[in-house]
């Protein structure tokens, strides 16, 4: 087999989902307006941008699920915010949360990308979001779009 992997161009008349948490707006906000704009700035037609919203990280899986088994989306860009507290409920959101958009990738086969920060402190989160380490959903983006192209590739050489 050749060397393949996936480049920074999204498949013609492709169609994204960046799936959203409420929870923190002002975060996840700048997560979600980063990867609208880095797919549109990658070539992606901005009406073939669809922007779900769910009420917590804890239900971005079971929404990707649905989003991927509909078949629409060449992936599903997933953001969030956690951020620790004073309980286990942190670990248990966050890994709920990570555990599930894998699984959802694994057996659908559509990618998704998993941009749920789960941080110590909201300043952590505001470093990811836009701050000193820059904006983890403009990365899921370039990611989603690399990996649509490179499932695109895979499909055309096994058929």
């Amino acid at each position: 087999m050749p060397h393949i992997e996936g480049d920074l161009r999204a498949p013609e008349g492709a169609r994204f989902a960046i799936l959203a948490s409420r929870w923190n707006p002002r975060i996840v906000d700048a997560l979600v307006v980063s990867a609208q704009a880095t797919l549109v700035a990658n070539g992606v037609d901005a009406a073939l941008i669809d922007v779900v919203r769910v009420p917590g990280a804890w239900e971005l899986p079971v929404i990707a699920r649905e989003l991927a088994m509909a078949g629409r989306h060449a992936a599903i860009v997933a953001l969030g915010c956690v951020v620790r507290g004073d309980t286990r409920h942190y670990e248990q959101v966050a890994d709920g949360a990570s555990n599930g958009l894998l699984r959802v990738a694994l057996d659908t086969g559509v990618p998704v990308m998993n941009g749920v920060l789960a941080v110590e402190m909201f300043e952590d989160a505001t470093a990811r979001a836009g701050g000193s380490h820059g904006n983890k959903g403009e990365e899921c983006a370039l990611v989603a779009i690399e990996m649509a192209d490179l499932r695109r590739k895979l499909q055309e050489i096994t058929k």
